[in-house]
């Protein structure tokens, strides 16, 4: 029999486990003695903190990072094919959104592999449900081109498809170039366009912000340098 590939969800900051995660999903990692995990010291933290039914050096963490190639996935699944469940971490939120991860869940479901998502914090559909903007319709963009022309061709796009679709248009960037991505935001949409900056969500600094790029050109840049912040966006 092939073993179940366990996705399991991860605070999205320094955070106890028990604070967002359930009592079943805990009471799934426990007994697991076989990880794929992005960095195997900030996996061996929060599996510390979850609890586990081994000591942690017993345990087995195979690392799965953005550097990972391809043709070395197969490997990781080497457990899963021998019988032995397995569960997959991020660093924060959902295993394989925005993450990766994908390519090892689309190679177990092509090897018949039982893939079990484990309820958790997700900062996109968090962010959405606070938005107020349209949860019907939405698409999560990713992160978007770092250099200017690129970006700014990319942001009239998105607006241009948000306004004929009526769609929330969602995108992240890496935390140190938030205020840049703020800023293009504001030079280039239209004044009318809803902006949400949702930022640090789950954590203690929580801060969750609807306005129309004219009121938001008005307000004091808001705190999101070098802190996890979703862009939402509905023409």
């Amino acid at each position: 029999m092939l073993g179940t590939l366990y996705l399991i969800p991860v605070p999205l900051g320094p955070t106890p486990p028990q604070g967002s995660l359930t009592a079943s999903v805990l009471a799934t990692i426990r007994p697991l003695t076989h990880f794929i995990v992005e960095q195997a010291k900030t996996a061996r933290a929060f599996l510390k903190a979850a609890g586990t039914d081994r000591p942690i050096q017993e345990l087995h963490l195979a690392e799965l990072n953005e550097h990972t190639k391809r043709e070395a996935l197969s490997e990781l699944l080497a457990p899963l094919r021998a019988g032995i469940d397995v569960g997959l971490l991020s660093e924060a939120g959902c295993p394989a959104v925005a993450d990766p991860g994908a390519n090892l869940v689309a190679l177990a479901q092509e090897e018949g592999i039982r893939v079990v998502p484990l309820i958790g914090p997700s900062s996109l559909l968090l962010a959405l449900m606070a938005s107020g903007l349209n949860g019907q319709r939405f698409a999560f963009q990713g992160y978007l081109p770092a250099k200017e022309a690129e970006r700014t061709k990319a942001l009239r796009e998105l607006e241009s498809e948000s306004r004929k679709r009526v769609q929330t248009q969602l995108f992240i960037e890496t935390p140190y170039r938030n205020l840049v991505m703020f800023d293009a935001i504001l030079a280039t949409c239209h004044p009318g366009t809803r902006l949400t900056i949702a930022t640090d969500l789950t954590l203690p600094g929580e801060s969750i912000r609807t306005l129309t790029i004219q009121q938001w050109k008005k307000q004091t840049p808001p705190d999101i340098e070098r802190r996890p912040t979703v862009f939402l966006l509905l023409a």
